[in-house]
């Protein structure tokens, strides 16, 4: 390894070149990182400072060459490298259309520092990025037209440096001379000893942080032979890119990571460690080579931006998708990709996919209409993958939904039907959904929900005019409170500012009220000359009828579901007194067992043969009924645990029942805190 201190133009000067590998990130700063970097060469020049630490560009030198250009991988350092290149363009762009300036050579930028002068092909150019970014930055070193429309960080930030050398905050000569005084340290690698990905991994750049699917792609393609680098990266990794929107690239294809992981794994990786649990899964994948990992990816990640951007050739699918989106279900994407890639696969049918995606929709809409805690879902849909029979797919699905019970259940008819006539609807994050579902369902002709506003019926004003208090009655206060918000009393309108307060005849009959309604939530009104208590029940009761159809319960006859529940009822059934207790270790167990199962609603026991678990999706602490004192086992790894008292073993490997690689002993009731110091710590795991 070679370090050296210097600035941008020692380090382009010469004939050498700067190749940017095809595992590395496009061009990725945004104004945020532009500014950052004008403001600090304004600050040094104007504080007349000698210098500013600008951060680090690491490379490896290619094979040296007898003549030609030297050329130098960067594995770490292409956005400041870049951003720099832009603002030197900008200043040559400015010497040249402004000759009157004699105080910057645009030609000694463009010869010494964007072209290697005598040079042609690509080696006339000391930057060459890769992919659309590469094509535009010579267009820019070239000066050429650019296509209009064209989406790049690079245009963007050229012109964001052209517009500030154009309001002369400092002289042309100012800014040249400020750019010098960059301090940049150049590290130059040597293939032969240095490890590359380690030392990528351990930089703490300056710049605009990697994100994980960054991390990935290095992680995936560095290691490769030039060759095999080449073939994945255009066939497979580039086409997986290329289906994720640009502008939020880096966020959704963090999330796919995540969800593919959840989907393999069958649990769900932490936030910000998504890359070191994708490191340990390709490890351990049942893939032999990256060819058939990222073969991988590809269709999954094809499965995944279908949903996630609404594409399908079929219309009713890609209907569904646009439910899946408007109600913000990215918790059952794990479960989700695992249906996509059976229906591909031929396991399943397209209406059995369908009729799935369904039942998604419907288990999340009834669930949030009876307002039941949502904070378990993603650990539903994460583990529901194990309850699939392939010999019996649709129906294993199914029974799973019906036999889901307190916090993961599954609404049935009428549970649903009492919420969603009294459930404030207005309020919800999902309300225009809803109300557009319930105008469109089995319309040939959809009305688009975005053309229309929400209307109450009965107004909110808390002052209702006389009119609204005589057909409302003398309780017309308490009507208004308990129905103000709910389906009974809301509509659609394109004249919502029109109606206003207006009295309920007046809605009727106004150009555009309700009378002239085409909308299907209108059709009840119009047989109307009063809006009251009455009608507003009946009204909402016509209505989820209409949402019982359109958000189906799972069908199942008894027969089919027969076998799930002889299952569960051929399972022994165990209690406390299955274990060898006595009065002492009772009083402890009963002790610990208040402390845990307060630990939240969601929190569920089982007694097991041997041990009794707590969990929420999966066991996060077992306890062993022992003669004197109770052996608690956390599913944590050891090294992952916080152990201030000292009272942790490490059971790795060992023999133990019960899960996890930690066991703790309980011996007197004063123990409490600091056992459930450490339990915490593994219940916090499996909530997150």
């Amino acid at each position: 390894m070679d370090a050296r201190k210097g600035n941008i133009f020692e380090i382009l000067n010469g004939n050498r070149q700067f190749l940017i590998p095809v595992y590395q990130r496009y061009y990725s700063w945004d104004l945020e990182q532009c500014r950052r970097l004008w403001n600090d060469i304004v600050d040094m020049q104007k504080e007349n400072k000698a210098g500013h630490f600008v951060g680090s560009i690491v490379n490896i030198a290619e094979q040296a060459m007898p003549t030609g250009v030297q050329k130098y991988m960067i594995i770490d350092g292409q956005q400041r490298m870049t951003t720099l290149t832009l603002l030197l363009l900008s200043l040559r762009d400015y010497a040249i259309q402004h000759p009157e300036d004699t105080t910057i050579n645009s030609r000694r930028i463009d010869n010494m520092l964007l072209k290697n002068e005598y040079e042609a092909g690509d080696e006339r150019y000391k930057l060459l990025l890769t992919e659309t970014d590469r094509d535009i930055l010579i267009r820019l070193v070239e000066s050429k037209l650019i296509p209009d429309g064209t989406k790049s960080r690079l245009i963007d930030n050229y012109k964001f440096f052209s517009g500030k050398i154009a309001d002369r905050d400092l002289r042309p000569a100012e800014i040249y001379e400020s750019i010098g005084k960059l301090q940049i340290v150049n590290i130059t690698l040597d293939r032969t000893v240095d490890d590359a990905q380690a030392i990528f991994e351990s930089l703490n750049s300056t710049g605009k942080e990697l994100s994980e699917s960054d991390l990935i792609r290095n992680y995936v393609l560095m290691g490769l032979a030039p060759s095999e680098q080449t073939y994945v990266y255009e066939h497979l990794w580039r086409p997986m890119e290329q289906l994720f929107v640009y502008e939020t690239q880096d966020s959704i294809m963090d999330s796919f990571f995540r969800h593919y992981l959840t989907m393999k794994l069958v649990r769900i990786p932490k936030q910000g460690r998504v890359y070191e649990e994708f490191k340990l899964y390709h490890l351990n994948c049942e893939f032999g080579t990256i060819r058939e990992l990222c073969q991988d990816l590809l269709n999954y990640a094809k499965f995944y931006t279908d949903i996630v951007f609404k594409r399908s050739n079929r219309a009713e699918r890609k209907r569904l998708y646009e439910d899946i989106v408007d109600l913000r279900m990215e918790v059952s994407y794990p479960f989700l990709l695992k249906v996509h890639n059976d229906c591909a696969e031929g396991v399943i049918t397209e209406d059995n996919l369908k009729e799935i995606l369904r039942l998604c929709i419907s288990y999340v809409l009834r669930r949030s209409i009876c307002d039941i805690p949502t904070n378990s879902m993603n650990k539903t849909f994460a583990t529901l993958r194990n309850s699939i029979r392939p010999d019996d797919y649709m129906n294993s699905v199914k029974a799973f939904f019906v036999l889901q019970e307190t916090y993961k259940e599954f609404p049935d008819d009428e549970k649903f039907m009492a919420a969603f006539m009294f459930r404030d609807i207005y309020t919800m994050r999902a309300r225009n959904y809803i109300l557009s579902r319930l105008e469109n369902f089995g319309n040939k002709a959809p009305i688009i929900i975005e053309n229309y506003t929400i209307e109450h019926i009965m107004p909110q004003n808390t002052s209702l005019s006389p009119e609204w208090q005589h057909d409302l009655g003398v309780n017309w206060k308490e009507i208004q409170k308990i129905y103000i918000h709910t389906i009974g009393n809301l509509t659609l309108t394109a004249y919502n500012a029109e109606m206003s307060d207006r009295p309920f005849m007046d809605k009727m009959n106004m150009p555009g009220g309700f009378k002239e309604s085409a909308l299907r939530l209108n059709a009840y009104l119009v047989k109307l000359t009063e809006w009251n208590e009455d009608h507003i029940k009946e009204r909402a009761q016509q209505l989820a009828a209409k949402a019982v159809q359109i958000w189906p319960y799972p069908s199942l006859t008894n027969a089919e579901l027969a076998p799930y529940t002889a299952e569960e009822k051929s399972a022994p059934k165990y209690t406390l007194e299955t274990y060898d207790i006595n009065a002492f270790t009772k009083i402890l167990f009963e002790t610990l067992d208040r402390r845990i199962m307060n630990l939240s609603p969601t929190v569920k026991r089982e007694y097991k043969k041997l041990y009794i678990a707590y969990k929420l999706d999966t066991n996060f602490v077992d306890i062993v009924v022992q003669k004197q004192r109770l052996r608690i086992s956390v599913n944590m790894k050891f090294s992952e645990v916080y152990d201030p008292n000292g009272i942790c073993r490490d059971v790795t490997g060992l023999g133990r029942w019960g899960n996890g690689d930690v066991e703790l002993f309980m011996e007197h009731t004063s123990d409490i805190d600091r056992v459930m110091e450490i339990i915490e710590q593994s219940y916090e795991l499996q909530a997150d």
